[in-house]
């Protein structure tokens, strides 16, 4: 097999021409400032070839269902191996995906639950065990002959081992045909609610009361029993037989001695008569209807669109027997709810006999390299039933690595999209160390990554710029770490040298003395802590994964605030009191959920500027003669639009069992606009063109109109220069889509007074970028702003005013307040993760 993989000639996006060979079997990492070209190369030019040479190579029947893909625009891949992507937009919203259904957990829970599980009654709770007649006959005639040995060498006169056949337990009827059927059939003597009756007397039974009846099969002297024997065994079998037959798979033995034992040859409980469905894997599944909860068809919530538990398994799912199966004394379900790093050590000290062992030996391998991955990757506080819809990008892509993992497969190519988002420091050293065994494995692994540790891990490193946009799409640097240090060229590389840094603050805002307070904040995993938020400074949260950091900031103090300052209505976390709202006018959440679900909201629409834009054009003389509102320049309504596509630019083509692909209209040619509308030009552009212009260009080509200047200016200066207005939002990054928000927010008026709350804002943030960044939220701080961020950036944390430092440990070994201070104080804490690595980045 070829050593390299050769690309030569990559055009896509914004990749001017650019070639590169890059080892095959290593770890190789793509950086560069946001929108230089990184994941034009590994995404859609490496990972969209190796896709499209697969479905090239299947049978002309399969790939009619899949549709022809077109070629990215390079000139030639060599050496490229079948391509697996792992971004942070894989996540499905689909209520029935579950992190253990995503790692195929869940299907080997189901195979494990389905061999060893013990089936409980639902009515009585008691274990129920199936035996085979064999098994009966053995067990009936072992306790007839230690209850004749417990009466000794006297019996009393009536002490007799009697098998009966269950007719009735606890029912209403007379029975009469069926008795006299019996008796026919040769049978003398029924017990009728513990009573030995005979058949030879006509039994009168009263309709309306509650009956057991139980046909008495054959009596055994206790002489007979203490004999044993053949004969004995023969006979014993021959009336179990019969017994089965009558009894509907249950025998019922009465002992000398009193004791009675109900047999089963199905799952039936022996006390309730409770019969138990045939335990299969489908029985554990909530999305089959066998094992799905019948009233809510698995949902586990009443329907899709409400978030109210159903009334019949209480979220559980499953039909209420699949829920009595145990292993290690929990059903599935309980397992299913424990979190990754408790299901663990379950998993662990299960405490099977030598036969489920052998039985479970390879299935429980799985499922234990499965936890043992994602335990190593920080997720041990992401409980297994948790939706795949509130996984964070990080958290999803990490656990559908872990799914990678499990697979084995050996000469692939696995692309990731920076995979320690949400990755406290502590935890990048294991998910490095992950990413190295799926290396030496056989596989090659190319990381489009920021972070400083993922890179000096790097066996190979691309480096690209030198700007962003069209200034970008060149391959400054390539190969070894040591090779790329030193190419002057790099801005990579002058970061990693300390030849440029980001600046810790010679000065911290300290003397205002207002705060929010939160008190007796309780909700998931925190311990009713109290925590005090310091006003009109640069606050960091931080904390290692799963520590209660989104909790306290976005579930309490963001929901609480917004609906007392921005009369919204949202859920808010448990807790006792917020004080200090009399400090605050507003406050806003700039997060990186998507600014649109649809390819109709870009840039533009989202920051208000295309109305403006659109009003403009409107304005112009071509328009007024022609009679063209505003409305005309609108791609969402009819009147200006290509109604071939309806203002999309694209066509939709379904692609069955694969995504959607979307194809260039070929009426508009991309264009959205009709005819007519686009011969109208502001400036010597026409509304497309208008569109299709980014960032920084717009910022010029507006630079006189105020009112769109000052919305592009911010865009500019937060690193988003490169972003075309009209690129549609699910093209974005959550990176971007928040920097967006912020751009938007810069540009409001503000008077201060306003709380900044944002999560993880460095995401997709090469070290330049985060130095822009950083001026831009300092500046909100010096408006009279306040500003609070979860981060793990040591470059961040550095410059902020404060630190609440939560932990020490995630689940249910966090959720405590660790340390709070400036970054000098709290890297003196020795209990704090954070501030062993914050010590070494403050060089103290």
């Amino acid at each position: 097999m070829q050593e390299n993989i050769i690309i030569r000639g990559a055009r896509e996006h914004n990749l001017k021409n650019v070639s590169v060979t890059l080892p095959r079997n290593k770890m190789i990492v793509f950086t560069g400032l946001s929108g230089s070209g990184k994941s034009s190369l590994a995404f859609d030019t490496i990972f969209a070839e190796g896709q499209r040479r697969y479905v090239e190579s299947l049978s002309a029947y399969a790939r009619q269902f899949l549709g022809q893909m077109s070629k990215p625009d390079v000139d030639e891949i060599e050496g490229l191996s079948p391509a697996i992507c792992i971004d942070q937009k894989a996540h499905s919203a689909n209520p029935r995906s579950t992190v253990a259904t995503i790692t195929e957990i869940y299907d080997y829970l189901r195979v494990l639950y389905a061999r060893i599980g013990r089936p409980h009654c639902p009515s009585c709770d008691k274990p129920i065990r199936k035996m085979t007649a064999e098994e009966m006959v053995d067990l009936i005639a072992k306790e007839a002959a230690e209850a004749a040995a417990k009466l000794g060498p006297t019996p009393p006169e009536d002490a007799e081992l009697l098998i009966l056949a269950p007719l009735a337990r606890g029912r209403k009827g007379e029975y009469h045909q069926q008795l006299y059927d019996l008796y026919n059939n040769g049978f003398s003597t029924v017990r009728v609610n513990g009573r030995l009756r005979s058949l030879r007397t006509r039994l009168v039974l009263d309709r309306n009361m509650r009956h057991t009846i139980e046909l008495v099969v054959d009596r055994f002297a206790v002489k007979t029993i203490a004999a044993g024997g053949a004969e004995l065994r023969a006979r014993i079998a021959e009336a179990v037989e019969i017994a089965l037959k009558h009894g509907n798979g249950l025998v019922q033995a009465v002992h000398s001695d009193g004791e009675e034992r109900l047999l089963s040859s199905e799952f039936s409980c022996a006390d309730c008569g409770f019969s138990f469905p045939e335990i299969e894997p489908r029985l554990f599944s909530f999305n089959s209807p066998y094992g799905a909860c019948p009233a809510c068809h698995g949902l586990g919530v009443k329907d899709f669109f409400s978030t109210d538990l159903c009334e019949a398994c209480g979220g559980a799912r499953l039909r209420k027997e699949s829920q009595f199966v145990r292993v290690g004394g929990k059903s599935i379900v309980e397992f299913a709810a424990l979190d990754i790093g408790h299901a663990a050590e379950f998993i662990v000290g299960l405490g099977l006999t030598e036969r489920e062992t052998e039985i479970s030996e390879v299935i429980l391998k799985e499922i234990r390299g499965r936890l043992r991955f994602l335990n190593d990757v920080g997720l041990h506080y992401v409980t297994l039933n948790r939706t795949a819809g509130t996984l964070s990008g990080g958290e999803a892509q990490r656990i559908r690595l872990a799914s990678q993992i499990g697979s084995k497969l050996v000469g692939a190519l696995y692309v990731l999209d920076e995979p320690t988002i949400g990755l406290h420091q502590r935890d990048n050293e294991r998910l490095l160390a992950t990413l190295k065994e799926l290396r030496d494995a056989g596989n090659t692994i190319v990381v489009v990554e920021h972070d400083e540790d993922t890179i000096l891990e790097a066996d190979y490193l691309v480096d690209f710029g030198p700007g962003a946009g069209k200034h970008g799409g060149e391959i400054v640097a390539a190969g070894t770490l040591a090779e790329v240090l030193k190419n002057p060229k790099s801005l990579t590389a002058l970061y990693l040298t300390g030849k440029r840094s980001i600046p810790t603050p010679a000065v911290r805002h300290t003397k205002n003395r207002d705060s929010i307070k939160i008190l007796g904040a309780a909700e998931n995993n925190l311990r009713h802590v109290d925590v005090e938020v310091p006003l009109r400074r640069f606050v960091c949260v931080t904390g290692v994964s799963g520590s209660g950091k989104s909790t306290l900031v976005n579930e309490i103090l963001y929901n609480e605030l917004s609906n007392r300052l921005n009369h919204t209505q949202y859920q808010v976390g448990k807790h006792r009191k917020i004080l200090g709202l009399e400090y605050l006018d507003r406050v806003a959440l700039v997060d990186q959920s998507p600014i649109g679900r649809t390819p109709r909201s870009n840039p533009a629409t989202y920051t208000g500027a295309f109305t403006h834009i659109r009003e403009l054009f409107a304005a112009t003389e071509e328009a007024r003669l022609r009679g063209y509102r505003p409305g005309r320049f609108s791609f969402n309504v009819p009147g200006g639009r290509c109604e071939n596509c309806e203002g999309n630019g694209t066509l939709a083509i379904e692609m069955h069992f694969l995504p959607t692909v979307y194809v260039t209209c070929d009426v508009c040619r991309g264009r959205r606009f009709d005819r007519e509308t686009l011969e109208v030009k502001f400036r010597g552009k026409n509304i497309h063109e208008v569109l299709a212009m980014t960032v920084e260009e717009a910022d010029k080509f507006f630079e006189d109109i105020p009112f769109i200047h000052d919305k592009f200016g911010v865009l500019n200066r937060v690193g988003l220069g490169y972003l075309e207005l009209g690129q549609a939002a699910t093209t974005l990054s959550g990176g971007e889509a928040q920097r967006i928000k912020l751009g938007f927010e810069l540009s409001k008026r503000s008077a201060g007074r306003t709380l900044y709350l944002f999560d993880e804002p460095t995401t997709g943030l090469h070290y330049e970028d985060i130095r822009r960044l950083l001026e831009v939220l300092h500046e909100l701080v010096e408006r009279g702003n306040s500003v609070v961020v979860i981060e793990h950036n040591l470059d961040v944390i550095k410059t902020a005013d404060h630190i609440i430092d939560l932990g020490p440990e995630g689940g249910d070994g966090g959720g405590r307040i660790v340390a709070t201070g400036t970054p000098e104080e709290v890297a003196k804490y020795g209990d704090s993760h954070t501030a062993k690595y914050l010590k070494r980045t403050l060089k103290l």
